[in-house]
């Protein structure tokens, strides 16, 4: 029992000194506490305190930066306030000079206007004194007037206008002589200039002239080929000119066969073929047929690439293909013995360069002197002049409007209009005018020959005419479906009373109209 007694007394004890202990310890805390809230309070009073004397500090260091502000402020404002007041008194002292300019200018103003005034009353008071003499002499005047028509027996207006008329006759006179020497002055230096562009242009191309002629040789490699040239009762020869349309003549010029024949075109094919045909050896009607269609068609790309070179060799680019191809053909056509594809080169280069001396369109110039015979290529096929056929080919192809004029006035078929065209005229003289260049006997041979194929193609059911033997022969094939034994026989009479009535020639021309069927066959 005592025991548990004294345990009872020491949990007892101990928990009294539990509750002593908590009590203290909440007491030192809370005096803690406080004395931590006091510190707390002491030091946010001290930063308060500092922080109000900074502020007053900062307060302080402004007001004397603004009043050193204000200073320096008030300084610069005092400063240019004095400036400004120096320019003032300055422009003050310039006004007052021009014032006093004015004033004096306008001190000499009323002195002038004071003499001014007086010099016209002095003028006015002069014109009056002008005014009555003016009077007496006009009266004086129309008094000598009246005393000199009584004496001359005419009136004023009639003296005045003879007068008038005398002076008008010696004015046009000495006018006329005036004009006549300046006109006189400016064809001598066109003259002068135009001679000295023409001779530099004819100095500067150096090209050769190419005279055509009408015969054409072939060399055979021995006798005998002339023999089978002829072929059995000569149907071969007759075989080949009744193809071609060209002269054969066989002679006795050893190992050569001689073509003749106006068209160098045919004559050329004539010329191809029979060296094709000797070559081959195989020669007989057949055979010259089929060679003779086979070398007029490789001569027609050859005039294609003779157009195609021409142009190249000129600078004359973008021109339509077919008047390239029609540029070859002038390659087998001749004007007075002079071939037109090397005239037209030449014609162009001409142009060109007088086209540059006189500062015009080179390039254009060499393409209207490169097209401006064109026309030659078509004329015997077309009607008209061939000036007219090639500016009517040259628009057709899209050339332009001066290059297409050039061409038609370059033989005045047209009137002239611009320098172009008559750049074109006076190339196209020089071409023709050079030594050796043209033969006009040529010409007038050819263009009779040309006439008469003209007359027999103009009849209904003609395939073919060649005129041979100089003029002297017609040889006209006819379509044998179309024209009948008797109906050949009445065209050769038609034909020969047509070249009687319109052509003029020495001799006597025999018209032979050629009407065959033939039957081909071949064995396979």
């Amino acid at each position: 029992m005592n025991i548990f007694s004294n345990t009872l007394q020491i949990v007892a004890f101990v928990l009294i000194g539990i509750f002593v202990g908590i009590a203290v310890g909440i007491y030192i805390r809370k005096r803690f506490i406080e004395l931590h809230q006091k510190n707390i309070a002491s030091q946010g009073k001290q930063l308060i305190e500092k922080a109000i004397r900074e502020a007053e500090q900062i307060k302080k260091e402004a007001q004397l930066q603004s009043k050193d502000e204000a200073y320096q402020l008030k300084q610069e404002t005092e400063k240019e306030i004095r400036e400004r007041k120096t320019e003032v008194i300055q422009e003050e002292k310039r006004l007052s000079q021009k014032l006093d300019q004015i004033e004096r200018k306008i001190d000499l103003l009323d002195k002038r206007e004071t003499d001014l005034l007086r010099r016209e009353q002095s003028f006015v008071q002069h014109e009056k004194q002008l005014e009555q003499r003016i009077k007496k002499a006009d009266a004086l005047i129309e008094e000598q007037r009246f005393r000199l028509e009584r004496i001359a027996g005419i009136s004023r207006e009639e003296a005045k206008k003879m007068l008038m008329e005398s002076i008008e006759s010696e004015a046009r006179l000495e006018a006329g002589k005036k004009l006549v020497l300046i006109e006189n002055e400016m064809k001598m230096q066109a003259d002068r200039k135009a001679k000295n562009i023409l001779a530099l242009a004819i100095s500067r191309y150096a090209g050769d002239y190419v005279a055509e002629r009408t015969v054409s040789v072939v060399p055979l490699p021995s006798e005998e080929m002339k023999g089978r040239i002829i072929g059995r009762e000569g149907r071969n020869i007759r075989a080949l000119e009744a193809a071609t349309g060209i002269d054969i003549i066989i002679d006795d010029t050893p190992e050569a066969v001689i073509l003749s024949g106006f068209n160098a075109v045919r004559r050329e094919v004539a010329r191809l073929s029979l060296e094709q045909l000797i070559a081959d050896g195989r020669i007989h009607p057949a055979r010259i047929e089929e060679v003779v269609e086979k070398i007029g068609k490789e001569l027609e790309v050859t005039m294609r690439e003779a157009g195609e070179q021409v142009t190249f060799d000129v600078g004359v680019h973008g021109l339509h293909v077919e008047l390239i191809k029609l540029l070859g053909r002038l390659k087998y056509r001749t004007s007075y013995g002079q071939n037109m594809l090397q005239h037209s080169v030449e014609v162009a280069f001409l142009c060109g360069i007088m086209a540059d001396e006189l500062g015009i369109d080179a390039k254009q110039a060499r393409r209207a002197g490169m097209l401006h015979d064109i026309g030659k290529a078509v004329d015997h096929e077309v009607e008209g002049s061939h000036a007219i056929i090639g500016s009517d080919l040259a628009k057709k192809y899209g050339e332009a409007p001066e290059v297409v004029h050039a061409i038609a006035a370059h033989h005045e078929d047209v009137k002239p209009e611009s320098v172009l065209d008559v750049l074109v005229q006076s190339a196209d003289a020089l071409s023709g005018a050079r030594p050796g260049a043209r033969k006009e006997m040529l010409e007038t041979y050819v263009k009779r020959l040309e006439d008469l194929e003209k007359i027999a193609n103009s009849f209904a059911g003609v395939e073919k005419s060649y005129a041979i033997q100089a003029g002297r022969d017609l040889r006209i094939i006819v379509d044998s479906g179309d024209v009948s034994d008797a109906a050949a026989t009445l065209m050769s009479r038609d034909i020969a009373k047509n070249i009687e009535k319109e052509l003029t020639y020495p001799g006597q021309i025999r018209v032979t109209v050629i009407r065959e069927t033939r039957a081909v066959e071949y064995a396979k």
